[in-house]
């Protein structure tokens, strides 16, 4: 049975009324992807916030950093499991099973990471998002200096904390709109 066929219960803008920057942003989606991700199009209601959004998901995901885009993805996965998000689970699982060219791993992440087979920093940088995600208000000292003893630096917990913290408001984005994956992503780095 497929997944509904709407993008986001809130409705889309029309591609052709958004300003040319945004235009752009979609050509060169279709050019490097073969589609526009729908939370691109679910967040085009909101033009400024669609560019707000692109800028920090750019700024979390893709800007230098200790933690790896692999480590990123995986914690988006992980923080995506706990809210039980299912666009960000399908889209960061596509991203997963890419960056690592393993086709099981997107899945262990979402639906159990803890049996999958990690390095010490991984495992503690997961089970980080996990208590972050899950019981925020238990986040102690000792949390932080667990990060520390497996090699993360003052700037790569902060990292780990913003890339938690933005899954956790995107996540929520798409759980109140109803936000539907791109078939494309199901299907992404299966063999």
């Amino acid at each position: 049975m497929p997944q509904p066929d709407h993008v986001s219960r809130l409705g889309v803008a029309d591609p052709a009324t958004l300003d040319e920057d945004l235009q752009a942003i979609w050509r060169k989606c279709v050019d490097k992807l073969g589609f526009v991700p729908n939370v691109f199009s679910a967040y085009s209601l909101r033009p400024q916030r669609l560019r707000n959004f692109m800028a920090m998901y750019n700024e979390v995901m893709l800007s230098p950093s200790g933690l790896s885009k692999l480590e990123r993805e995986m914690v988006a996965v992980v923080v995506s499991s706990a809210n039980r998000c299912y666009y960000c689970l399908v889209a960061h699982g596509a991203a997963v099973r890419q960056l690592s060219g393993d086709p099981e791993l997107g899945e262990m992440m979402a639906l159990n990471y803890r049996v999958a087979v990690l390095d010490a920093r991984q495992r503690a940088m997961l089970d980080f998002a996990w208590k972050m995600t899950t019981t925020p208000w238990l986040i102690a000292e000792a949390d932080r200096a667990a990060l520390r003893a497996e090699g993360l630096s003052e700037a790569d917990i902060f990292d780990l904390a913003e890339t938690i913290a933005f899954f956790n408001l995107s996540n929520r984005m798409a759980s109140a709109t109803d936000m539907m994956p791109n078939r494309e992503y199901h299907r992404a780095v299966r063999a």
